[in-house]
């Protein structure tokens, strides 16, 4: 599977690849409702990490520098939806991951919007500095921890 996602994402413009994070969001979190449903603490845990690992991904790639009012926006956005996704962990709430999952899926639509845009994708986007992308890193691996990239 490592193999089939390296291959869509070669030659993905930046914004698509914020796509593909926040995908990767609305994945784990579905996770969390699975794991919720059999009563799973641990996988529950671990698909929260996840999610998690990836939205602390995104806020550390912000450049506040650059990025001005957007990005101050997304910084908030990651700070909630963090808040937001600890909350629904922490009370095993099937509804209150579902409300994350719509939230983040809101706003990956909007990125979606962006990246139909081809002078927009063709470069990172001002707010936002996506790294070079590890060869031998899978994303959410535990060898690579927060720290993964697209």
């Amino acid at each position: 599977m490592a193999g089939y996602r390296d291959h869509t994402l070669d030659g993905a413009g930046a914004v698509d690849l914020v796509v593909a994070l926040y995908d990767g969001i609305i994945r784990f979190l579905y996770a969390a409702i699975a794991a919720v449903e059999r009563g799973d603490a641990d996988a529950r845990r671990a698909a929260v990490k996840r999610a998690l690992d990836i939205i602390i991904h995104l806020q550390a790639r912000l450049r506040m520098d650059v990025g001005g009012r957007p990005a101050q926006a997304l910084s908030e956005f990651y700070a909630a939806i963090f808040a937001q996704i600890l909350q629904a962990s922490q009370s095993a709430s099937r509804l209150k991951f579902q409300h994350a999952i719509d939230c983040v899926r809101n706003v990956r639509d909007a990125w979606r919007e962006v990246a139909r845009d081809p002078e927009v994708n063709s470069a990172a986007p001002s707010a936002f500095a996506m790294p070079p992308r590890s060869a031998s890193a899978e994303p959410g691996d535990a060898a690579t921890g927060s720290s993964w990239t697209a």
